[in-house]
């Protein structure tokens, strides 16, 4: 369930509300490339501008739909009691996992945290990922609270951000975090750029944006990740650094890999959820450009 490709599909909307034909498409491509699992309703599959209901519906469609991968569910909200219903309404849908980031519109400190973590692992009957990102939860965890909460019984990853550009400083980072978490959890990078530095350095699997609309790329990377092919996994990353790149300039990866959903015609060309607004025709174009020039479709 924790190893390998993650693929974390958009959920794309349509007149105001998810698009469920376009979700399926996106989630064919994933299942027919055999990613090791599907991450349903992360930051990329916008939950946080879904009712419950709609999440409950998007969760029950992926695992329908999922023939015999894994799915795991993010269950993030700002109440615990929301958490807790979000994480039933997972379960009932057949999740393999949960993936629970740490929200809070007052800030938020660490007992808090662990606090959360423990009340849905006691609640929970799957295992629970660990969402560290802060770029979206502004909250940071401190390796202290990671192992605090990777002890409970029931936490079976983390999903980790981006790791240190330069290759020595990503070992160390990892080296440093696998001698705070048990041999039990198990550690997903997440940040695209930055997923080969992660693999190379013994990450167990990658958390993919870029996985959930080009899984046959990303699931490359990672099975010579597996092989131990490092030259191979740092090519096939060196040659997507013009995906990388508008990611750094367009402030991440969702409103990217959203425009590329609709230049290939998965989704309408305008599938944010409001407030957020499309990329301009000229940003578009720039990434149909890129999309060509690597061949990605």
């Amino acid at each position: 369930m924790f190893s390998g490709l993650s693929a974390f599909p958009l959920t794309p909307f349509a007149a105001g509300k998810p698009d469920e034909a376009a979700f399926l498409r996106l989630l064919r491509r994933l299942i027919d490339a055999k990613v090791d699992s599907l991450g349903v309703l992360g930051s990329t599959g916008s939950y946080a501008y879904l009712t419950r209901a709609r999440r409950r519906r998007i969760a029950e469609l992926a695992v329908e739909h999922a023939e015999s991968i894994p799915v795991m569910i993010c269950i993030g909200a700002v109440g615990t009691d929301e958490v807790l219903a979000l994480a039933e309404d997972a379960q009932q849908a057949g999740a393999a996992a949960l993936l629970l980031p740490p929200l809070g519109y007052q800030a938020l400190n660490e007992d808090e945290v662990f606090t959360l973590f423990e009340t849905v692992t006691r609640h929970a009957s799957v295992p629970v990922c660990i969402y560290d990102n802060p770029g979206t939860t502004h909250f940071t965890f401190s390796d202290a609270l990671l192992s605090r909460i990777a002890a409970l019984s029931g936490v079976g990853s983390v999903k980790i951000p981006g790791v240190p550009a330069e290759q020595s400083a990503a070992n160390d980072r990892l080296a440093q975090l696998r001698g705070t978490l048990p041999d039990s959890v198990s550690i997903g990078v997440s940040g695209d750029a930055s997923a080969a530095n992660g693999l190379i350095a013994g990450c167990d699997g990658w958390y993919s944006v870029c996985g959930g609309l080009f899984p046959r790329v990303a699931k490359a990377m990672t099975e010579a990740a597996a092989a131990g092919d490092h030259q191979s996994v740092r090519a096939q990353s060196d040659r997507l650094q013009p995906l990388w790149a508008l990611f750094r300039q367009h402030g991440g990866s969702f409103r990217v890999i959203s425009a590329a959903a609709g230049l290939l015609g998965l989704t309408e060309r305008d599938c944010l959820p409001r407030p957020l607004q499309p990329l301009s025709d000229a940003h578009c174009q720039q990434i149909a450009d890129v999309l060509a020039a690597l061949d990605l479709s």
